[in-house]
């Protein structure tokens, strides 16, 4: 059987760091907060490197969902999300996006996020941090997850 992995979406899937970035200075700061509610900030995000490839071997391999938190005070940004799935995963994306601030409530083998956040110690399955020493690219993500390819 299948086990279940989780992929977040933003700074993992998405580079939502870059786009933040490339933000009008003005608009930034106006947003220095929470920029996630820079107006269409989820239209503008590019695949981070090697994660469209990994995302289709790993759905192979696992049962594999998309997580990903959308800000209150930015309504588009849910849409501009499901936009973004189906752009760039297609077929292999297809209703695999969750939406919810508490990536808790998922139950799974593994979750793939590119930080250590609260709601994480409550995830009953192996966290992998992408971006940190052990796992700094999505290359060390696979070894570790299809240690036979």
């Amino acid at each position: 059987m299948k086990k279940i992995l989780y992929i977040a979406m933003d700074g993992v899937l998405a580079d939502l760091p870059h786009a933040i970035e490339n933000v009008d200075p003005a608009v930034r700061a106006e947003h220095a907060e929470n920029p996630d509610e820079i107006p269409g900030i989820f239209e503008r995000l590019e695949p981070m490197p090697g994660a469209l490839d990994a995302f289709r071997k790993l759905s192979a391999a696992y049962h594999t969902y998309i997580l990903s938190t959308a800000p209150w005070k930015n309504p588009g940004a849910w849409q501009h999300k499901l936009d973004w799935v189906q752009k760039h995963l297609g077929d292999v994306g297809y209703k695999r996006l969750i939406i919810s601030p508490d990536h808790h409530l998922s139950k799974g083998d593994y979750l793939v996020d590119d930080q250590p956040r609260n709601a994480l110690k409550h995830f009953e399955g192996t966290h992998i941090q992408l971006g940190s020493a052990e796992f700094p690219d999505w290359a060390a993500v696979l070894k570790k997850l299809l240690p036979a390819s």
